[in-house]
């Protein structure tokens, strides 16, 4: 009950001035230009390859050994990616200039990851994660919408001793690219990290894990049905590691939208659209342990579920918000069950948020109390 209380206190949503949110989405679009030139140099040229009816960009550096190096780009259908290859002699980059918006904009009180989250991150990007589509999920994620959103977020609602990635399975199959083995990459930043081996498959690797006990862990969505949950998937192209399965990743991390994250001179990542993010999170809160831990985990996860939707709300994506919920409904009766059990534990500033967004399609929170009380 104590939880549940303190979850009800969550403060007003703040709006951000407008010259920090302008200043942010600039700043997002400066980073994908620094990362696309760091990703792709100039002595190199951009090629079209049809695969399964859809184009694709992929990058071709040659080497001394006087083979080319080919890279995937992005699909022909992202006009950023695109609008980038088309006009890639022209980028310029200002790292200094960088920092310094990002710097002014964490003055300003938007949020950003602690520095080894941060570390990780830009480290995983560099290797290029995010060019080969996977996403930033969980707690690490959630503080970009702060920016995105253009609303102050409580920073003790990304508070994380983690961080995740996800992939779709397909990507990861069909992109004929990889990042150079994910153990070096994370061992450049702590030579301490080492991999965790899965416990259903010794032979494989979802995570990895340092001596001070931070993990990064890599998931992907339960393909088709649940016969594969619990086991890893081989993942090509995440540089030796595989994917941990998950029910209901395939909707979170379905169309991620690009942004910043606020660290050094920004890191241009991929993460969940904030509308699916919190449903998501709603239902992943009914799934948690019993235990302390997963109380602690299904609070969190409530409490950011809560928050999005009132800042989308707030700030008129309710048209955004209503679609997602509409979809994972529509989606089973597991997937109701699990949008019905986190809305009953969901704080009121949530509720209503929620309730003003889908109107007559709310679920009807004093028949649902009715049904799971005791007899």
């Amino acid at each position: 009950m104590a939880g549940a209380l303190e979850r009800d206190k969550l403060p007003m949503m703040k709006e951000i001035d407008i010259s920090y949110r302008t200043m942010f989405a600039e700043l997002a679009q400066r980073t994908l230009d620094g990362q696309f030139l760091s990703d792709f140099p100039l002595e190199g040229w951009f090629v079209t390859v049809t695969v399964k009816d859809r184009d694709y960009w992929y990058f071709d550096l040659p080497t001394p050994e006087g083979k080319d190096k080919r890279s995937y780009v992005g699909p022909q259908s992202d006009e950023a990616i695109t609008a980038r290859v088309k006009a890639h002699k022209e980028i310029k980059d200002n790292v200094r200039e960088r920092r310094r918006m990002v710097s002014t904009l964490r003055r300003a009180g938007l949020p950003g990851p602690d520095n080894f989250a941060g570390d990780i991150t830009k480290a995983l990007a560099d290797a290029g994660l995010f060019r080969l589509r996977a996403v930033l999920i969980g707690s690490v994620a959630f503080s970009t919408y702060a920016g995105m959103l253009g609303v102050r977020l409580p920073s003790s609602a990304m508070q994380t001793g983690d961080a995740d990635f996800a992939q779709d399975f397909a990507i990861s199959a069909g992109v004929q690219d990889s990042l150079p083995p994910v153990l070096d990459v994370l061992q450049s930043i702590d030579p301490e990290f080492r991999a965790v081996p899965h416990e259903a498959d010794r032979a494989k690797v979802v995570a990895f894990q340092n001596a001070r006990g931070y993990r990064v862990e890599f998931l992907t969505g339960n393909r088709g049905s649940d016969e594969h949950t619990g086991k890893p998937s081989p993942m090509p192209a995440l540089g030796g590691a595989s994917a941990e399965n998950l029910r209901f990743l395939d909707y979170l991390i379905y169309e991620p939208v690009r942004t910043v994250l606020l660290f050094r001179e920004g890191v241009n990542v991929l993460v969940p659209a904030p509308e699916r993010y919190a449903v998501h999170k709603l239902i992943v809160s009914s799934r948690r342990l019993t235990d302390t831990l997963g109380r602690v985990k299904a609070d969190k996860d409530l409490t950011q579920a809560s928050l999005l939707f009132q800042a989308l709300v707030e700030t008129r994506h309710d048209s955004e918000l209503t679609d997602a919920w509409a979809e994972a409904w529509d989606r089973g009766d597991s997937w109701k069950d699990g949008l019905c059990q986190g809305l009953l534990r969901l704080p009121h500033k949530g509720v209503e948020a929620l309730g003003k967004a889908l109107g007559s399609e709310m679920p009807d929170l004093e028949k649902l109390r009715a049904e799971t009380r005791p007899t």
